[in-house]
């Protein structure tokens, strides 16, 4: 098959290795321009940028797919286009350019949480499982019929890091059996019932409020985890929330954001409490809970932020 890919984040990579290592031909990668980034503000490529150039596959950063862009597009003459959180929308004409149309390798169990932040969504929802859809493509948001399912379960603790590493090498295996045998597969409509949608994160959802209960504060750091990463200020900077599990179950009359009793760094919630974890503080790499509340001589009864 002649293949064009089109993705640009880390979670697009596997599925493009695993695309040139099946024998498929990729004529091109498109993906995002280079963007500034760093201390810097350099422009630094994406890391399908990167990754199909160490492949010597042709890289394309157009900003719009539309007129001499789309053109181009239906040049190379493709089988088949497989998109990957590419971050364009794709207008018709490229959509129809492909022999065999264009695949999506999307991060949920359609119809529930379509798109852009399927992973993070499902976490901060408290679903118990989430997977992957390989989706032939239409105009409509993450709308077309599904290819290819497969599910996997979110387990307590589980960040959103994990599973998008999880995910991503799932949508490498199911997007190369899809390509294979595309011929053959029947496309599912997706049902009109239990449509939801993944709106991207604002930062502004970031900073934690221990006065939830221990459930929804422990999914929303797992959730934002590893980026932008939960947080509260502490001692003129941002502590990073970055892994928790909920206790429910622990009974207390302190002030939500109190340290608790207990082996780890357990803290109290607005109902029940959360042990984190994993913290990051600015400046320095992630580190475990207990050997932060260590560093910092945290006590029961001393407030975590502050």
């Amino acid at each position: 098959m002649r293949l064009i890919f089109m993705g640009t984040p880390d979670f697009a990579v596997p599925v493009l290795d695993a695309l040139h290592e099946s024998g498929h031909h990729v004529l091109a990668a498109y993906t995002q321009p280079p963007r500034p980034a760093g201390r810097g503000r350099r422009d630094r490529p994406a890391p399908v940028h990167l990754r199909a150039e160490e492949l010597g596959i042709e890289v394309r950063t157009p900003t719009s797919l539309k007129g001499g862009a789309a053109e181009d597009f239906a040049a190379l003459d493709a089988d088949l286009a497989v998109v990957v959180a590419y971050g364009l929308i794709l207008p018709q004409a490229v959509l129809d350019a492909p022999r065999h149309g264009c695949l999506n390798v999307h991060a949920s169990l359609l119809p529930r949480w379509r798109g852009a932040a399927p992973i993070q969504r499902a976490v901060m929802a408290g679903d118990d499982r989430t997977g992957i859809c390989i989706m032939a493509m239409e105009a409509g948001l993450d709308t077309g019929p599904v290819i290819l399912r497969e599910a996997t379960d979110i387990a307590p603790g589980d960040t959103t890091g994990d599973l998008h590493d999880r995910l991503s090498a799932m949508g490498a295996r199911l997007v190369v059996q899809a390509v294979d045998q595309i011929a053959r597969l029947s496309p599912v409509a997706q049902p009109e019932e239990g449509v939801t949608y993944a709106a991207k994160i604002d930062k502004s959802e970031a900073e934690a409020d221990f006065a939830w209960d221990a459930a929804t504060l422990a999914r929303q750091i797992n959730g934002l985890s590893p980026f932008p990463g939960a947080w509260v200020a502490r001692d003129g900077a941002r502590l990073k929330l970055l892994r928790a599990v909920a206790l429910p179950e622990v009974e207390h009359s302190a002030a939500p954001g109190t340290i608790l009793e207990g082996d780890g760094l357990v803290v109290a919630a607005g109902t029940g409490a959360v042990e984190l974890l994993e913290v990051q503080q600015a400046g320095r790499g992630p580190n475990s809970g207990i050997a932060f509340r260590n560093g910092a001589r945290l006590v029961p009864g001393d407030p975590l932020a502050g």
